[in-house]
């Protein structure tokens, strides 16, 4: 499949200066780098968004605390571990 794609001049420069440098043979596998990171990084945000979602369900659920619980709880903890009785 053949797709044109046009580049601003710092972008062609880029792409240009990353094929002499050796790494890759033309344009288009540079593109096809940047279009696989790319993807790994709509995957990882998918799956982070996936997370948040189930948490919340979560959330709605089973009932969730407030910061100032959590806060709360954790100057609880912080004060018996550093003064004993």
């Amino acid at each position: 499949m053949a797709t044109n794609v046009h580049l601003t001049p710092e972008l062609e420069h880029f792409t240009r200066s990353c094929v002499a440098s050796g790494r890759y043979n033309n344009v288009s596998e540079v593109v096809r780098s940047a279009l696989r990171l790319l993807q790994e990084g709509e995957e990882r945000r998918n799956r982070f968004n996936a997370m948040l979602d189930a948490g919340r369900a979560e959330t709605e659920r089973d009932g969730g605390h407030t910061l100032e619980e959590v806060m709360a709880e954790a100057d609880k903890i912080i004060e018996a571990a550093t003064h004993p009785r």
